[in-house]
């Protein structure tokens, strides 16, 4: 069976050992660690990086992969005051946008660093986008415009990912709206763009495809060799949204009056069955990684209940066909 991880981004206000305690508690298998309140990619002496791996075996905990997911979304992005408050104050420096970018892109080498010596081979997290601001195409939105996003990320990615190759580690995006990825075919445009580079793949999250309407079973067939680690995450979204649409009416996440809202597992509209036998289709068998969001639910018993739900519907293929006794 695929080990049931958590993701510590969300508990990224208590310390690392706290997280291990109750990650345990909760009956989880290993952690997925949040940068940069869980791990300092500064670090370069071996002996924080051991002192890490020995946290966690001392809980029994596995570790399988880092997010990086904050710090990698200003690589790409237009930089402004939103990114000071998710950046560290070493990489926001004095705000100046192009070398807050150079410094973001210096934080993602150094995670696949640490990566290398946490003995792990998978990065997750964001690109940012320069074009997102572009969706709705009006005023009209021409061609070269959005080829000059796509660009500009195949410019900034290609050198770290040519980094991640010589580590032997793997960036996985997770696909999400104010990403260069957002969707299915935004995604096969990315891996166009860069050149379907080896290090490049995916943190595949169905909620943020469901709740845009994208068929998030046929992207884990689209992508099968480059669903690099998976996030179990649930999403509601109404039949009949009454006051904000698709896009959140500027209301904060949680609000009742969103068209959509993120929902423990099992508690939203994600069909995991279908997941989980995509998954086997694929023959993916790494982490299940639980990325707990609920704003009206109690996170402990949420992240609680949903490592059991992830345990009680993941299943092992089969190895032989039912009917082949016939």
């Amino acid at each position: 069976m695929r080990p049931v991880t958590l993701c510590t981004l969300q508990w990224g206000d208590l310390p690392l050992e706290t997280v291990c305690e109750k990650a345990k508690a909760f009956g989880y298998d290993g952690l997925e660690l949040g940068l940069p309140a869980h791990l300092d990619v500064r670090q370069t002496d071996p002996a924080y990086y051991q002192g890490i791996k020995n946290l966690l075996s001392k809980y029994d905990l596995k570790l399988y992969a880092i997010s990086a997911h904050l710090t990698s979304q200003a690589i790409c992005d237009n930089i402004d005051g939103r990114h000071q408050n998710i950046l560290p104050d070493y990489i926001w420096g004095d705000g100046n946008p192009e070398e807050v970018k150079k410094r973001a892109a210096e934080e993602l080498i150094r995670a696949a660093r640490a990566a290398k010596a946490l003995g792990i081979d998978t990065v997750n997290g964001f690109t940012g986008s320069s074009i997102w601001h572009l969706l709705y195409s009006f005023p009209p939105v021409t061609d070269q415009m959005i080829d000059k996003g796509y660009e500009d990320f195949a410019d900034r990615f290609t050198p770290i990912m040519d980094e991640f190759q010589k580590l032997g580690i793997r960036f996985a995006l997770e696909v999400h709206p104010t990403e260069i990825a957002f969707d299915t075919f935004s995604a096969q445009r990315a891996l166009d763009a860069i050149g379907n580079h080896p290090s490049f793949g995916f943190n595949y999250d169905p909620s943020h495809l469901a709740y845009q309407g994208v068929d998030y079973v046929d992207f884990i067939y689209h992508f099968a060799k480059r669903i690099y680690h998976v996030h179990m995450k649930d999403v509601y979204w109404s039949d009949t949204p009454r006051q904000v649409g698709v896009f959140g009416g500027h209301v904060t996440f949680g609000d009742p009056r969103r068209y959509w809202n993120f929902r423990s597992l099992g508690r939203g509209k994600v069909k995991f069955e279908e997941i989980i036998r995509a998954l086997n289709s694929i023959g993916y068998k790494g982490p299940l990684s639980v990325e707990w969001e609920d704003s009206a639910m109690n996170r402990e018993q949420g992240a609680e209940e949903s490592c059991k739900l992830v345990k009680a519907i993941d299943f092992e293929t089969s190895d032989i066909a039912f009917d082949a006794n016939f």
